[in-house]
């Protein structure tokens, strides 16, 4: 049965854990019963209780100590309540910290507006020498913590609540994924996914349209961005970049920078908060973040009009 990227997380990181024992795990009361780390290395595993700041301050002095610890809470909390903290232990001093964010966007449901994260890569994106990562589907997931818990780099790891998905295969640790393995330099439509909810919407109408391109970017730090330009280069003249996230401080924003000749256009949640309590598919709706939305974006795009939303 595939797992969730949260549930994924534990296990990968609970395996990894029992060949390296330096890997320390730290969660802010939300690791629920029979946590597999906490099971096998009690030792090793440290409940921290709803205390995110101290958390990634005692993080930062474990990974001085020569540790390596992996920290999770959810998206809105770790993000937007310990910018400061993060800016300074991960970003200006460079520390060993892994923070795996649940709940990212707004996986979060029913929790409502203080428990949905639709700011959270535009923040870290803000600060220098952090890795961010957003990857899909269970596989995806693994091998974004088994490459965290080799580097020596700042890790932020972007993951959803319960939705399980299958990850498009991936023929090497690292790559990014250019779906069905071909780039058409001519396509009308380059579309650039972000994340599991925003890649499944991608994936559907790159069945339906195949001219379309479809690379999946699983790394969206400033870095992992520019690495992929040579081949946004070699694209149509028109991106699509599909995310759950806001406009403003988006993936799509850094690559319109990125890429000024290029009309990159944001398919992103709207504007509005949301105001009611249901699921996660409920909420994407809510706020027009559909692949319905998306097929008619596209179309709109195409036929150049005016009513289509405005590229960056």
């Amino acid at each position: 049965m595939t797992l969730s990227g949260r549930d994924a997380y534990k296990d990968e990181l609970t395996l990894l854990a029992q060949q390296d024992s330096q890997i320390v795990a730290l969660e802010a009361d939300l690791g629920g019963k029979k946590h597999p780390f906490e099971q096998q290395f009690p030792d090793r595993f440290f409940n921290l209780g709803i205390a995110e700041m101290t958390s990634v301050d005692i993080a930062a002095g474990l990974a001085e100590g020569g540790f390596k610890p992996f920290f999770s809470t959810f998206a809105p909390f770790v993000a937007l309540r310990c910018a400061e903290h993060i800016k300074l232990a991960l970003g200006y001093m460079r520390k060993n910290i892994n923070i795996v964010s649940s709940y990212g966007g707004v996986s979060g449901g029913w929790f409502g507006t203080t428990h949905h994260a639709l700011e959270d890569i535009g923040v870290i994106q803000t600060f220098e020498n952090i890795r961010i990562a957003c990857p899909h589907g269970e596989e995806e997931t693994r091998r974004v913590i088994r490459e965290a818990a080799t580097s020596t780099q700042p890790y932020y790891i972007r993951l959803s609540r319960n939705d399980a998905f299958d990850s498009i295969p991936s023929l090497a640790e690292g790559d990014e994924l250019i779906v069905d393995g071909s780039w058409n330099e001519d396509a009308p439509v380059s579309l650039i996914s972000i994340g599991e909810q925003a890649t499944e919407m991608a994936l559907t109408l790159k069945r339906e349209q195949p001219q379309l391109n479809h690379l999946h970017l699983c790394y969206v730090d400033k870095e992992a961005l520019i690495a992929n330009l040579q081949r946004l280069e070699n694209s149509g003249e028109q991106i699509v970049v599909v995310e759950e996230h806001r406009r403003a401080g988006s993936v799509g924003s850094y690559l319109s920078l990125l890429l000024p000749h290029k009309k990159v256009y944001a398919f992103t949640p709207n504007e509005q908060w949301p105001k009611y309590g249901g699921s996660h598919s409920d909420v994407l709706e809510y706020l027009g973040f559909t692949e319905e939305r998306l097929r008619q974006f596209i179309l709109d795009i195409r036929k150049g009009s005016p009513l289509c939303s405005y590229p960056y």
